[in-house]
């Protein structure tokens, strides 16, 4: 388990925000947000007060990643890109998650290397990774901003002859049932959301079609959502499509391989971030993932 308890020891009354500082070699804005976030604690105590004091044996809960060898695509000085598996997460969800990139990235790069977007865990492809925090900025920056061109590649349902321009906004909103934490569909409440679908390949013995997928928005499951939406789901997509229950099942890990396969086609999602094409430091950049897309779909789909 990444997340790992250390026991620590002041040997005098002080701030525990200075505490952290001096014994962790943290900065005062990292020392701060773990403090937030209920990291320190003392006599079962959970400490959330960076001004409070500490003084004698304290329990601090920080993260240790653990590798397993998973190394980037393409590295630079400043930024790397890890071409990720589907089923892997960019970051833990809480102190008990497993392996995730994270991990990866925390190992081989240190504490201030940081992932500058996130796709979903059942999502495989390309993950842009700042190196220290000045390229952090600049880069999360050039996302806010849309200076990140980023193309996905999908299998979908049917034939789908023709560029598609799908502009409908999305709305997430809390579901009734708790155990699935949020939907996204199209409602007129919604954000502004843009995606160009482009076909590329069909495959008539199958009745689905290999598309690329142009994000001009970033919303929350956009391209699931709207492709969902003109009828040409993602195969695969366990929480658009299936009946809830079969979504509760998978939220709850409940799902085996076979049993995916058969509910929704294939044993993960079919869905692949391609390319990234920007511009750092006055150089353009345009990564493309060396995977063959199309031969992990067949094999998800237990077509080889």
């Amino acid at each position: 388990m990444p997340f790992i308890t250390k026991k620590l020891y002041s040997s005098t009354r002080q701030m525990a925000l200075n505490f952290l500082m001096e014994e962790l070699g943290l900065s005062r804005s990292e020392g701060q947000r773990l403090i937030a976030r209920g990291r320190l604690s003392q006599n079962g105590i959970v400490m959330d007060d960076q001004f409070g004091f500490i003084e004698g044996e304290c329990e601090f809960i920080c993260f240790q990643p653990l590798s397993r060898g998973f190394k980037p695509m393409f590295v630079t000085n400043d930024f790397v890109v890890y071409d990720k598996p589907s089923g892997l997460s960019v970051h833990p969800h809480s102190r008990l998650s497993p392996y995730t990139l994270n991990d990866e990235i925390k190992h081989e790069f240190g504490d201030d290397a940081n992932a500058t977007h996130r796709i979903d865990q059942e999502t495989s492809g390309l993950v842009l990774v700042s190196r220290h925090k000045k390229s952090e900025t600049v880069l999360k920056k050039l996302f806010s901003e849309r200076l990140i061109s980023k193309r996905y590649l999908a299998m979908v349902r049917g034939h789908v002859k023709d560029i598609i321009d799908i502009q409908e906004p999305l709305f997430r909103h809390d579901h009734p049932n708790l155990l699935i934490s949020m939907v996204v569909k199209v409602n007129p409440k919604g954000k502004p959301s843009h995606t160009i679908i482009k076909p590329l390949r069909y495959f008539p013995e199958h009745d689905m079609t290999l598309v690329e997928a142009s994000p001009l928005t970033g919303r929350t499951h956009q391209i699931r959502v709207h492709l969902f939406h003109v009828k040409h789901p993602i195969i695969g997509d366990p929480v658009y499509g299936p009946d809830e229950k079969e979504v509760i099942r998978f939220i709850q890990k409940e799902l085996l391989p076979e049993e995916r396969l058969r509910i929704g086609g294939s044993t993960r999602l079919l869905l692949h971030a391609h390319s990234l094409e920007f511009e750092y430091e006055n150089k353009r950049y345009n990564i493309i993932s060396n995977k063959d897309f199309v031969q992990e779909c067949f094999e998800a789909m237990g077509k080889c």
